[in-house]
């Protein structure tokens, strides 16, 4: 069944009226018609329902029956340094698919791509679309919130709304002497964390003082194996590993 999600609620007749992008592919492109079943997610609940209303505009009945949540049982933000190319996209949709709850790009000191006010914007907008369509091909009952690119300052200053901070660092990676990310992962979560933010460099990695001043703040190194993983393909890496993981 297609999934769909909306912003309006079910009134008192368990109906939902679908406009917009969301209409015009039921009607158009999946040509869907009265008495066809679809999926509604509204706040986080996937509720099977039937299409009452096929015109401009689409209206769904809710059968009364819902999925269960494909969610992880903790949240994973991942703050990626601004990187080059359409990584970024890759990184949405893919992160998306993987589980991620949100992705924070950030101005890191070895990022070469510089976003302004009036292209971020259009940007963060195209990558939202991006979460959105893979949060409805995956099943997921939360799409990830696309932030726009912030500071370095910024992110440190958003540590405190999570559990726990975790940073790839190159160097831990090449050690001989590694803790496993799986044990690191499994003590923070021994400890009823249910939130998690995980930092990734550009192409070049993490600076060193950059590293410092995250570890400083509270961060946690992560090694993701002893290979050195690119910008696009860390940050999935670490998703698939959590979800094996707790899932």
């Amino acid at each position: 069944m297609q999934r769909y999600f909306v912003q309006d609620t079910f009134n008192e007749n368990n109906e939902v009226t679908i406009t917009g992008d969301n209409a015009r592919h039921i009607l158009k492109v999946m040509r869907m018609q009265i008495g066809d079943q679809i999926i509604i997610v509204q706040n986080g609940i996937a509720h099977i329902c039937e299409i009452a209303e096929a015109g401009q505009e689409v209206v769904a009945k809710s059968t009364g029956e819902t999925i269960p949540s494909p969610e992880m049982p903790i949240k994973v933000d991942i703050a990626c340094g601004l990187p080059k190319g359409d990584k970024l996209d890759l990184i949405t949709q893919k992160g998306t698919e993987l589980g991620m709850h949100a992705l924070i790009p950030f101005a890191a000191e070895r990022s070469i791509v510089k976003w302004d006010d009036k292209k971020g914007v259009k940007k963060t907008e195209r990558l939202q679309k991006i979460a959105q369509e893979a949060a409805e091909q995956s099943h997921r009952t939360h799409i990830p919130e696309i932030m726009n690119p912030i500071s370095f300052k910024e992110l440190i200053s958003i540590f405190s709304k999570y559990d726990a901070v975790f940073i790839a660092d190159e160097e831990d990676a090449k050690k001989e002497e590694r803790t496993r990310f799986a044990d690191k992962l499994k003590k923070v979560y021994d400890n009823e964390s249910k939130s998690i933010l995980l930092i990734f460099g550009p192409e070049g990695g993490i600076s060193r003082k950059e590293a410092q001043s995250f570890i400083e703040a509270g961060a946690i190194t992560m090694s993701l194996g002893p290979r050195i993983l690119r910008a696009e393909t860390a940050p999935l890496y670490a998703l698939s590993a959590i979800s094996y993981e707790f899932e």
